[in-house]
């Protein structure tokens, strides 16, 4: 039997250290949540709501997903039961991580009348600090570009700072792809490999059902050195890899990436983009759920009275026919170019703006489409028929 943490024999144990892995019970494992209440952290993580997965905040173990796993396809989401008792034997829901850090609905200022005029209240910036429980490897890529993006060289968003401050995360290596996942293709998944102050590979056989915890900062070695564990073993360490493994090649879809940027850069005006805007609806669900889109819109409102007046930042998409209205119109107004715009964006313009690609391949946008929408079907149809590539093999075999 494993001894406390702390102690073996009366004698103080040697508490992990960074980069070691060891390995929790699962009767131990919601010590690892009772520590971190205790040092003052909101634990934020998955659970079951209006029948899905998403990310709400949790008290601890039993409030996690415990049994429950999803089926996702394009357009189309469900939960079914397990045949065991997996704490994380899912995939990604509907939910990002991005709702903590750069919210949905912000208020930037607010104003009230006066006898005399008015003034201006000041917004409470007290943060809480958060926890976040079973953050996959895509979705720290993600939280990663936002970070570049909000918070990086070019800008600094305030609210975004203060809000990604005192984070600690507990991320989860992904066991259970779903069917629209192609994290494998963007190099993102399913193991997490940066980001983390804990990364779990959760481990269930007919023996036992553990899990092997990777220590990823001093924060998370502090954490784990608190609750009872043993040294990672050479069981666990290959059943890890071996699950890793096939989850990757068990995802739905794939993307071929190569030369994607040059690729989209040179069909700015194939006829696929005129096909997919028959179905498209323009409802912006995809922008929605992705984890690294950052737009957002400026509204002003007052209340009836006329009393108060607030300035609020709202999550906005360019999907919308106003979101790139200037004097004189919006200039992207069929539906054909801001689907080109949104995806050519995220796999390309993307990669000359912040250096990375915008996309982790965690399939949301393909599961919460209502038309079912592929973005890996979409570049596949485009660079079957490229006509650039054609011409550049063409040129190469008349060379020859």
């Amino acid at each position: 039997m494993d001894s406390p943490a702390g102690t073996m024999k009366g004698k103080p144990a040697a508490g992990p250290r960074v980069g070691q892995s060891i390995v929790v019970d699962r009767a131990r494992f919601p010590e690892l949540f009772r520590v971190l209440r205790e040092r003052g952290y909101a634990l934020v993580g998955p659970t079951v709501r209006d029948g899905a997965i998403v990310y709400e905040q949790i008290e601890g173990v039993e409030d996690l997903p415990i049994g429950w796993t999803d089926e996702q396809d394009a357009g189309r989401y469900r939960l079914k039961r397990r045949d065991d008792e997996a704490l994380f034997g899912y995939a990604v829901g509907p939910h990002s991580w991005k709702k903590y850090f750069h919210v949905p609905v912000l208020t930037l200022w607010k104003a009230r009348r006066t006898g005399v005029g008015f003034e201006v209240v000041a917004e409470s910036q007290r943060q809480r600090k958060l926890a976040l429980i079973g953050a996959r490897s895509c979705e720290l890529h993600a939280i990663a570009i936002q970070d570049r993006v909000l918070a990086g060289e070019s800008g600094v968003d305030p609210h975004y700072v203060s809000r990604r401050r005192d984070v600690f995360v507990m991320a989860v290596n992904c066991g259970e792809p779903g069917g629209t996942c192609f994290c494998a293709s963007m190099d993102t998944g399913p193991k997490a490999t940066h980001g983390f102050d804990l990364a779990v590979t959760e481990l269930i056989s007919p023996e036992a059902h553990e899990f092997l915890v990777e220590i990823g900062t001093e924060a998370g070695a502090e954490v784990a050195g608190e609750v009872a564990f043993k040294p990672a073993g050479p069981r666990q360490l290959q059943a890890a890899e071996a699950l890793m493994a096939e989850t990757a090649q068990r995802q739905g879809r794939s993307l071929d990436t190569s030369g994607i940027k040059e690729l989209l850069y040179r069909n700015q005006e194939h006829k696929r983009w005129e096909e997919v805007a028959r179905r498209c609806l323009a409802c912006a669900n995809c922008t929605m759920v992705c984890p690294t889109c950052f737009c957002t819109n400026v509204e002003d409102t007052t209340d009836l009275s006329g009393q108060e007046a607030r300035r609020i930042r709202v999550w906005d998409s360019c999907f919308h026919l106003s979101f790139s209205y200037i004097v004189g119109g919006s200039v992207r107004r069929s539906v054909a170019s801001r689907y080109r715009q949104w995806l050519t964006h995220k796999l390309a313009s993307w990669q000359d703006q912040f250096g990375t690609s915008g996309c982790v391949g965690c399939g949301r946008c393909i599961t919460w489409c209502p038309v079912g929408i592929d973005l890996t079907e979409e570049v596949r149809a485009i660079r079957q028929s490229d006509s650039g590539a054609a011409a550049e093999a063409g040129r190469s075999k008349s060379e020859r």
